[in-house]
């Protein structure tokens, strides 16, 4: 078997083998690599055993991270819960593998990373596991009694009721004003973990590259927003993937409000799964949030393969969960502009 380089972004052929392959996500959509491209300048590369001239049969896709502070590395994919080989066949899958490995090593590139939402056991020796998240998705082919009836009664049913006796205002949409909402409450969140934002421009690219795919849900106390969320829609799944809130207003249920109404929207459209996206593992309190929603969690198991000595950088990402730790306290009390001024620095290292 022959092994081909293509580029995603630029191969017309990309965008209709996605939609017809079953192991696609919308992270390996045309909009979600187009934003990481606009806003990080990682390029995205895919190998596949299919000829320039006949349809895609597999691919294994990366994104080239390219950072003097952290690295160069193929990932695959930055800032992505998951991104499955779309292969059908595991040897051709260790033979894709293999030809990223060797470029890689031609390339002087540090590491490769795969983020498989399956485990891929069939990696290699030399791939070793370097984290482990656990991801929930909530099978939406109940009826929406069933799926009421199966939200915990205290943590989800009980806030969800409160939303609605409070009078919670909802709206949804791509304006300026609602991402502007939105952010002003990721700066508190983020504050409150003690870590920066991304950039805003990131979340200007997903609204540009998604389209109506896309949709910014934000409740109101009167005139105050106390809780948003981003939701993306591809193939039969709708993704929660980007949240923020007020914890000074967090038993008026605004979270569990907007979740229930993107359930409710999912339900309508006739999808079938709604994705809570990943936690990680010891984060007890956000993985007991989930599961009370009647979600099945799975496990999400990232490995890398280092080509040879591996030389950290400044900032070591070789564990995810060193996070600005050192910068916690900082980041916690610093003015907001400052914060964001963080976080675009330092998130296009991140990848």
């Amino acid at each position: 078997m022959t092994v081909h380089v293509i580029d995603p972004l630029r191969d017309t052929r990309w965008s209709e083998f996605v939609a017809r392959h079953p192991r696609a996500s919308v992270f390996h959509s045309r909009p979600w690599l187009e934003t990481l491209y606009r806003t990080y300048g990682y390029k995205p590369i895919a190998y596949t055993t299919s000829t320039p001239t006949e349809d895609l049969q597999d691919a294994l896709l990366f994104c080239r991270v390219e950072s003097w502070l952290t690295s160069r590395r193929l990932v695959s994919l930055p800032f992505s819960d998951h991104c499955d080989p779309l292969v059908n066949d595991a040897d051709i899958g260790r033979k894709l593998l293999a030809e990223a490995g060797q470029q890689s090593r031609a390339s002087k590139w540090s590491y490769i990373e795969i983020r498989p939402r399956r485990a891929f056991g069939d990696a290699g020796p030399n791939f070793k596991t370097v984290e482990t998240y656990y991801l929930h998705e909530l099978d939406l082919s109940p009826n929406l009694d069933t799926l009421f009836r199966n939200l915990h009664k205290d943590s989800v049913r009980r806030k969800i009721r409160r939303a609605e006796r409070e009078g919670l205002r909802y709206e949804e949409g791509r304006s300026k004003e609602l991402l502007k909402n939105f952010y002003q409450l990721l700066l508190i969140t983020r504050r409150r973990h003690g870590v920066p934002p991304q950039p805003g421009v990131w979340y200007r690219n997903l609204i540009d590259s998604f389209g109506d795919a896309l949709k910014i849900r934000v409740a109101y106390k009167g005139t105050q927003s106390i809780a948003a969320i981003i939701t993306l829609a591809f193939k039969d799944t709708m993704v929660y993937k980007f949240g923020s809130s007020d914890a000074k207003s967090h038993n008026l249920g605004g979270m569990q409000f907007l979740l229930w109404k993107s359930i409710l929207e999912a339900k309508e459209r006739g999808l079938l799964i709604f994705d809570l996206g990943r936690s990680e593992v010891e984060n007890v309190g956000l993985t007991t949030f989930k599961d009370r929603w009647g979600a099945t969690r799975s496990e999400l198991t990232y490995s890398r393969y280092f080509n040879g000595a591996y030389l950290p950088r400044l900032l070591d990402v070789n564990n995810r969960d060193w996070k600005f730790r050192i910068l916690k306290p900082v980041f916690a009390h610093v003015p907001d502009r400052w914060l964001s001024a963080a976080g675009n620095l330092l998130y296009r290292h991140i990848g």
